[in-house]
């Protein structure tokens, strides 16, 4: 059975709350132990759902590509949530950044793969963050180290979950309880066996 869209939808909303995604984090403790503050929650973790960075392009030089501007462009990246780790009494985010991937519909191994890939590339350049109106207060700019977490679902490809442990990438399984809209009438699957 494929992974339904509403299903992925209902994770997307879920984990856009900073509650939640703390839940999805307790699921692969390493990243849980990243979280500054449990005390102060609502101060150490910020969620960006479908997240937007601004990368910098390097200044040219006069004799160095001078037809090439120093620009600078806010790319979506192709991940489903960022949760970025912020200190709580300097209001400046930290050095850690989890990125969350969760299995879309008719989406195999390797364009699951490829968004966390292109995601790498696009970071390996100097950027900052397009935060949220409430926290723009906060310094975005620097970064550590970024790490993936993959969600998937119980009807997801058994070989999705192979090639996400071949590859040595942390994934958990969750899944989401099909909403009442989408439950067929006992009259519907009647119609839809005759």
């Amino acid at each position: 059975m494929p992974v339904k869209q509403s299903k992925y939808e209902a994770l997307l909303a879920e984990y856009s709350n900073r509650d939640f995604a703390i839940a999805l984090l307790k699921e692969h403790r390493p990243y849980l132990e990243m979280i500054p503050s449990m005390r102060r929650p609502d101060e150490s973790v910020i969620t960006i759902p479908l997240p937007v960075v601004r990368i910098r392009s390097p200044k040219s030089y006069e004799g160095h590509n001078s037809n090439t501007a120093a620009v600078s462009g806010a790319v979506c990246l192709p991940c489903d949530i960022a949760i970025l780790m912020c200190d709580p009494e300097w209001k400046i985010k930290m050095g850690v950044e989890i990125f969350v991937f969760i299995h879309r519909p008719q989406e195999d191994f390797s364009d699951l793969l490829s968004r966390w890939r292109q995601t790498q590339v696009l970071l390996d350049k100097d950027y900052e963050w397009l935060m949220p109106l409430r926290y723009q207060h906060i310094l975005s700019e620097g970064v550590d180290r970024i790490y993936p977490l993959f969600v998937v679902f119980p009807e997801t490809p058994e070989r999705i979950q192979r090639g996400l442990l071949g590859a040595s990438l942390p994934f958990v399984i969750q899944t989401v309880e099909t909403p009442i809209e989408e439950i067929p009438s006992s009259e519907e699957g009647l119609e839809a066996m005759g």
